[in-house]
This record gives structure tokens, C-alpha cells and sequence, in this order.
């Protein structure tokens, strides 16, 4: 089976690198791991801070993409969601959903913007008359948007009465679906009720991997919270789940061995970005990567 290279358009870090706080350095450095296991771009993606260090993040991370071709542009999760569904995120930091307060921290090279629509005060139609990419996420209700942001996960869940995220995320066929199939933020009855609603051309396999990732750390700070490993799960104190400790390839293979992948959620976030194919995947049999071709 070939595929072209994998995009991570949901990805905090990894290998100990966290984009709200790394260095253009450090993001270079990390795509070139990256590349080693297939994984041909991203978006970082920075989580609920201060306007002043998010600012400052998403210039370093434009420096960073002179040096390295693989990265797309940013993902912006967090300022404007509800806290209600807050999950990691410090509620300290967020804004109202209007454009004055995005101009605080606008620019160009923000690609994707997770937000709550139910709160919206002109925001949505801002940023998608600036071809911003407008994904529902951190919410409890639904609007125009492009996409829904790790389905099922900080969220209203599926319901039989009135609007519920998770819900319109599944039934709603024009709009893609993010999901985090690491085993862990999703179960695989939820995980068959997803693929059997969402049109194989409209789902978006994420990692929503940690900084932890791949690294010695058994425990680090992400979004001024204290986060555990156990091995298995990144949590809180309180057990909130922080996010994935899994990248792309990994979530494949184990998707893969349940007979859930498709070679077209590799394709499809191409299509999603408007962007061309790149680099080639084969994979075997056991969905692991044979061969990279960049």
C-alpha cells in the first residue's frame, strides 16, 4: 500500500519540543525527525496562552519554516474557546470571540483556527473571509464552520434532543472531522460510530501529540498545568487527558490492525489545505512504513 507523506494538522510537539515555547531551532530540528518517520508537514499547533507569548511563538515558528519546507503554517487552539469544555486549557487567557481581539494576535501565517461558534460575536466571518481554516472545538454547539476538532473529545456529546456538537460533527456531511485514534481519547465503538457516519473523504486522522512524546520526560508542564506519563496517557493531576502520546504513524499501524484505515485519511487533509501531494509512503502489511520516498 502506498500513501503520500503524512500531514499532522493537530500537533503540539514532540521528542520534548513544545511550539509554545521552542525555539526556531528546535523546530527545525524536529522536522527532520519527523521526515525520518513520514511525516512530510504539520502545523504546530499553539495551545491557550498569553497574547504576548503566542504572538511571539508564531514568529518563531515562521522563522522556523525558512529553514524547513515542512512546515504549513499555524494551528491556533484555544483563546477562543468555551470553558466549558476547557479541558487542558488555562481559562485565565481566554477572550471574547471578536475580531478586535484577534487582530491582537492576527497574522498570515495562522492557517487554522479552533474555536466555540456558539460564542462567536463576528469572528467566524472575519476569519473565513481571510481564508482562515474555522474548526469547532472546546465547544457546546455548532455554526458554519470547516471542520470539527477532535471529535468527541471537548465536546457536547452525541444527544437525541436539541444541538449537540459531536452530533452535527457526524451527521453533517459537508464539513470535515478531525479524530484522535490513539486508543486512548477514543473508544472503538466511538471509533466505528465516526467512520461509519463521516464520508471517507471527509475524515482527518490527528495525533494531538504532547511535547512528552517520544521523549524521557515522564512529566512537563503544558499549558500552564502539570501533565503525568504513565506510559500509556498524558493526564493532569486530576486526570484530565492533555493529548496524545502517539504521532501519526503509530495511530496508522494501530488503526490499521483494527481494519479502521483507509488510505484515503492520509489524502485527505491534502485536499482539506488545498495543497499537492508530496513524497511517497509504502507501507506493509502490518502498517508499518517499508519505505519513504521524499
Amino acid at each position: 500500500m502506498k500513501t503520500p507523506l503524512i500531514i499532522e494538522q493537530h500537533f503540539h510537539g514532540a521528542y520534548g519540543v513544545d511550539f509554545n515555547t521552542a525555539s526556531a531551532d528546535d523546530i527545525a530540528e524536529l522536522a527532520v525527525k519527523l521526515r525520518k518517520i513520514g511525516i512530510g508537514g504539520f502545523f504546530p499547533t499553539l495551545v491557550t496562552d498569553s497574547v504576548e507569548n503566542i504572538k511571539r511563538q508564531i514568529g518563531i515558528i515562521k522563522q522556523a519554516s525558512e529553514q524547513v519546507p515542512e512546515i504549513l503554517g499555524v494551528h491556533l487552539e484555544g483563546i477562543f474557546i468555551n470553558p466549558l469544555k476547557k479541558g487542558i486549557h488555562n481559562p485565565e487567557h481566554f477572550m471574547p470571540l471578536t475580531v478586535e481581539n484577534y487582530r491582537k494576535i492576527e497574522d498570515d501565517f495562522i492557517k487554522i483556527v479552533t474555536l466555540a461558534p456558539e460564542l462567536d460575536e463576528g469572528l467566524v466571518d472575519y476569519l473565513k473571509s481571510k481564508g482562515v481554516k474555522v474548526q469547532a472545538g472546546h465547544c457546546v454547539g455548532w455554526g458554519s464552520v470547516d471542520a470539527a476538532t477532535h471529535t468527541f473529545n471537548a465536546m457536547s456529546p452525541v444527544s437525541h434532543r436539541g444541538i449537540s456538537t459531536a452530533l452535527s460533527a457526524l451527521v453533517d456531511d459537508s464539513v470535515y472531522a478531525e479524530i484522535i485514534a490513539d486508543g486512548v481519547h477514543v473508544s472503538d465503538d466511538a471509533l466505528k460510530l465516526f467512520f461509519k457516519s463521516k464520508p471517507k473523504d471527509k475524515v482527518i486522522l490527528i495525533s494531538d501529540s504532547l511535547p512528552i512524546t517520544y521523549s524521557e520526560l515522564k512529566e512537563t508542564v503544558f499549558a500552564d498545568s502539570k501533565i503525568y506519563y504513565d506510559g500509556d496517557k498524558a493526564t493532569s493531576k486530576d486526570g484530565t487527558i492533555a493529548g496524545s502520546t502517539k504521532l501519526l504513524p503509530e495511530i496508522i499501524k494501530i488503526l490499521g490492525k483494527k481494519g479502521m484505515f483507509e488510505p484515503q485519511y492520509i489524502e485527505n487533509v491534502y485536499k482539506y489545505h488545498n495543497i499537492e501531494p508530496k513524497g511517497e509512503i509504502e507501507w506493509n502489511e502490518e502498517f508499518e512504513i517499508a519505505d519513504i520516498n521524499l
